[in-house]
């Protein structure tokens, strides 16, 4: 079995060395013939191959299709909870983790309810009021629409 070595070091007269055969390839030819396959979306494995009207990995064995399938594409500024739901201003969200909070004598319980959220474009991308805390900022990954 042959062995095609793309780098490192090799013998100066291209001999085989145990089953593998070391072959000169100029630099500028490296690699371009794998940049048309994509990158499989299962375990990012770099090394793909199309086999009819799909691609498949030799790594984790995952088949998709090659004719390139749409995504839905989102307009503008959309924040997403920890489950993947979209939320909109006005909506209510109920807290996943106790959050503690600086200054404040006891943390934000899990399951806590927020009522009329307000969305901002900022690391806390949620503003809102909570009883017993008053206005605050969260960030959409420890809340779930309610």
């Amino acid at each position: 079995m042959n062995f095609l070595h793309w780098g490192g070091k090799r013998p100066a007269d291209n001999r085989p060395i145990g089953d593998r055969v070391y072959v000169s390839i100029p630099s500028d030819q490296k690699d371009t013939h794998l940049s048309t396959s994509p990158i499989c979306p299962k375990c990012q494995y770099e090394y793909t191959y199309e086999e009819g009207a799909e691609f498949v990995c030799p790594d984790c064995g995952h088949r998709w299709s090659a004719v390139a399938q749409a995504a839905p594409i989102e307009e503008g500024f959309v924040v997403r909870d920890a489950n993947g739901n979209v939320l909109a201003n006005g909506d209510a969200v109920v807290l996943i983790k106790e959050l503690k909070v600086k200054g404040a004598p006891m943390p934000l319980k899990a399951g806590t309810k927020v009522k009329n959220i307000r969305l901002v474009d900022s690391d806390h991308n949620i503003d809102c009021k909570i009883d017993g805390f008053g206005a605050m900022a969260l960030k959409s990954e420890f809340v779930r629409k309610a």
